[in-house]
């Protein structure tokens, strides 16, 4: 799966429409090119690839020439959430999928993501389990001179082991009622990406308020 595919129908998923520069832009204030190893050449290869499957729609911008914004369609916003419950449920150990998901974490309601995550860690756990029969054959290892492979089955354990442990708190911190999901009033929410992104426009607003 392609995270910055993800990343791309996430963005326009929210907003609904965007030319790519300003994308990049999102992308980039989110460190997206260190956790995704997104670039400008691969976010208008999505683009471009997703228009062509037919779940933007390209547009020409009036007042710009040359410039083009992409349109989300419910294709889009369907293919994006396909990409994003496979990315929080199923344990692919590319760091960059699971990344991706999570920054699109709220798109889901709260319980669709507890349910995601509980999968993970099914999965998690069945892998884990698999690795054990591994674990026990040190003596042919050793027979064959190649102990040391034991180490790849040290890691495997431990990081997924680890993986389970962090999901699992990911899970209670959602059931205790950690970030706004999909299915919540996103009211505040929005109110604070407001200011985020748009700080002036934040402080004139309030400096009209305190003089009228």
């Amino acid at each position: 799966m392609s995270a910055t595919r993800l990343l791309v129908l996430g963005c326009l998923a929210d907003w609904g429409e965007a030319h790519g520069y300003r994308i990049i832009n999102e992308l980039t204030s989110w460190g997206a090119q260190e956790w995704a190893n997104v670039k400008p050449g691969s976010i208008y290869h999505a683009l471009k690839q997703a228009t062509k499957e037919g779940l933007l729609e390209a547009i020409p911008a009036e007042d710009w020439p040359g410039r083009v914004d992409y349109r989300i369609n419910e294709a889009g916003r369907q293919e994006f959430l396909r990409l994003l419950r496979d990315a929080i449920g199923q344990p692919d150990h590319r760091p960059d999928t699971i990344s991706a998901g999570l920054a699109m974490l709220p798109a889901l309601g709260r319980q669709e993501a507890i349910d995601l995550l509980e999968e993970r860690i099914r999965r998690l756990t069945v892998e884990c389990d698999e690795v054990e029969p591994h674990v026990a054959q040190r003596e042919d290892l050793l027979a064959h001179g190649i102990e040391h492979v034991m180490e790849l089955f040290h890691f495997w354990t431990a990081s997924t082991q680890s993986s389970i442990a962090w999901t699992e708190g990911l899970v209670a911190r959602l059931r205790a009622g950690a970030y706004v999901m999909a299915d919540e009033d996103q009211t505040e929410m929005a109110r604070r990406q407001r200011e985020y992104h748009h700080p002036a426009d934040s402080i004139s607003g309030s400096q009209q308020r305190r003089h009228s």
